[in-house]
């Protein structure tokens, strides 16, 4: 049986945007991207959002967004925000963007290179579609370098295209497949599908400390001051969780306590400790702005996360102390 976490995961909504971008507009296009993802994180649902500049292996601008639902993605793609801000930014583009939306789980946290293709399938051929689709992932499966392939069905309202992402673990080998015999030979053979894009993603996304606060990806703070944010959350989470769990569940062995209230905290800090608390807490800290002056900025930012826990401290010394007594 599907878990409430199970079902938050599948909910879960992504949608990958590749755009050309004009010669000599690039430093433009990203300043106006960046405003862009920034006006979305405003947006009930939103969970964090990337920018890539062009590579040898992708050539276009890719931004991936991720909401919590698809009818929050929905919401954002449809919004007068967007649009205004497409309105003001098409004189950067040098062509119609492209889009695909996935709908089911999160890209994998490893750094994959993701070829995404795009098909546009008649009903009547759905059936041939997926039966020519499986050979492929057939086919990939026994090629060096492949990780993995998803499938996502066309969403109403949202995109009328078939969407497949297989992933490799690097450049070279995705090249091989791209380039390969066996891989013409599938594409003669579901020749009747042949209009259809692909791009390559060479990156992938996610995790706690993965997003700074314009919603841009951003490099991982030291380890030292992620295990101390950590701390600043896992204190408090960790206390509330086993004062609820003596209150609720009475008698619990220690064992059984920690079981379950480890179970717990996880996902606590996961979807609300860590993103709601624990970052926004000490984001200038995390990521002190270039011209913070160091190392000043470092010294507080302990300070402050020592002392946010001693607060933490007295409160629960008196909770359990003074006013109330574990049963």
């Amino acid at each position: 049986m599907a878990t409430a976490s199970d079902k938050a995961l599948e909910e879960r909504a992504t949608v990958i945007i590749g755009q050309q971008v004009r010669d000599g507009c690039s430093e433009a296009f990203e300043m106006w991207q960046n405003d862009l993802n920034a006006a979305a994180g405003t947006y009930p649902g939103f969970l964090g959002a990337t920018i890539t500049p062009p590579t040898p292996v992708q050539p276009d601008w890719v931004v991936v967004y991720r909401f919590d639902s698809l009818d929050h993605l929905r919401s954002w793609l449809n919004s007068a925000t967007r649009q205004s801000f497409l309105d003001r930014g098409a004189a950067y583009f040098a062509g119609p963007p492209t889009q695909q939306v996935l709908t089911r789980g999160e890209d994998s946290g490893d750094a994959l290179v993701t070829v995404v293709v795009t098909h546009r399938v008649r009903t009547e051929d759905t059936a041939a579609f997926l039966q020519w689709q499986s050979h492929v992932t057939a086919a990939e499966g026994e090629f060096p370098g492949f990780r993995g392939s998803e499938i996502f069905r066309p969403i109403e309202g949202v995109q009328d295209e078939w969407t497949t992402l297989y992933r490799f673990d690097s450049a070279a080998t995705l090249d091989r497949w791209l380039t390969s015999g066996r891989r013409r030979e599938l594409l003669d053979e579901g020749d009747r599908f042949h209009d259809f894009q692909l791009r390559t993603i060479d990156s992938s996304f996610g995790n706690w400390f993965a997003f700074d606060e314009r919603g841009r990806e951003a490099a991982p703070p030291s380890n030292v001051k992620s295990a101390v944010v950590v701390w600043v959350g896992l204190y408090p989470t960790a206390m509330v969780l086993t004062l609820g769990l003596a209150v609720l569940v009475p008698g619990l062995a220690l064992w059984q306590s920690l079981l379950i209230g480890n179970l717990l905290s996880s996902f606590v800090m996961t979807y609300l400790t860590m993103p709601r608390y624990g970052n926004p807490l000490l984001r200038w800290w995390l990521r002190p702005a270039g011209d913070a002056p160091q190392p000043r900025t470092n010294l507080i930012g302990f300070v402050v996360a020592i002392a946010v826990n001693v607060v933490w401290a007295v409160v629960f010394f008196l909770v359990t102390d003074h006013f109330w007594t574990l049963p």
